[in-house]
């Protein structure tokens, strides 16, 4: 597959390339500069994403990195099962729980939230960094959502890093999700409160708190793209008028001229 002229493979985390070095070094810098374009592409084109995946597995299936890329980039095409497999075969591979909060929500994907709720419990959650246990709060509330258990997912999320002022990079994303519990039972008032919580904290726009809060005070926007295609067509139809009202003044001209003509 083609790579991106401006792709080089250094644009990799250190311990990314230092995996890389067990390879020849021709073989590393392939792989490198397709593991590039999956980190590129994965949020924008996932499909693509995965495609460049799939050949650096092919190319490297034993380095770690490799099946993690792989992991993400078969999760973001919502194939769980084989993103389940290759999260496992890399944590099996270094020893590291970092991708168990992801592997809890593949479990969901697959129809199991039974599953990523145990999993929730499980002593690798200890072993988490705090980021990572935020991530497995959340997947532990998506569980219990799914499960038809909304006010436990509600009480889930319930935290001291739900609770904090201080922003961290999951606090959008943790308001959020309260948020959206709070609103499925019903909890509109402390829903919207939440919602501008989120907002407040999300500086990089990964949520839609803003759309979400619209919608809960009645405000609704029109896309500019949209209207501006509505102005054009409107003003295309009202040229077509103006035409079709000019062709049939010219035609009415043509007609007096040729009976002034055969009355001469």
């Amino acid at each position: 597959m083609p790579i991106d002229e401006d792709v080089t493979g250094e644009e990799l985390d250190k311990d990314v390339k230092q995996e890389l070095k067990s390879l020849p070094k021709t073989l590393a810098e392939d792989v490198a500069r397709n593991l590039v374009m999956v980190a590129r592409l994965l949020d924008d084109e996932p499909e693509r994403a995965y495609a460049y995946a799939k050949v650096a597995l092919r190319l490297a299936s034993r380095v770690p990195s490799v099946r993690e890329a792989a992991g993400f980039a078969a999760y973001a095409v919502e194939k769980y099962a084989e993103a389940l497999a290759e999260f496992r075969a890399a944590r099996r591979m270094t020893g590291l729980q970092h991708l168990w909060p992801v592997m809890a929500d593949c479990e969901r994907g697959l129809g199991r939230p039974e599953k990523a709720l145990a999993m929730a419990g499980e002593p690798e959650v200890r072993q988490l960094d705090k980021a990572g246990q935020v991530e497995m709060r959340l997947v532990a509330a998506g569980a219990r959502r799914d499960m038809g258990q909304a006010d436990a997912a509600v009480v889930t999320l319930q935290s001291p890093e739900l609770a904090s002022t201080s922003v961290q990079p999951w606090t959008a994303r943790l308001r959020y999700a309260y948020a959206d519990a709070l609103l499925e039972v019903g909890r509109e008032d402390e829903a919207r409160e939440w919602f501008a919580k989120a907002l407040e904290a999300d500086q990089s726009g990964v949520t839609d708190a803003s759309d979400r809060l619209a919608e809960l005070d009645g405000v609704e926007f029109i896309d500019a793209l949209d209207e501006a295609e509505a102005e054009a067509e409107a003003e295309a139809e009202a040229e077509d008028g103006r035409d079709d009202a000019d062709g049939a003044a010219a035609g009415g001209t043509g007609r007096s001229d040729e009976g002034q003509a055969s009355e001469g």
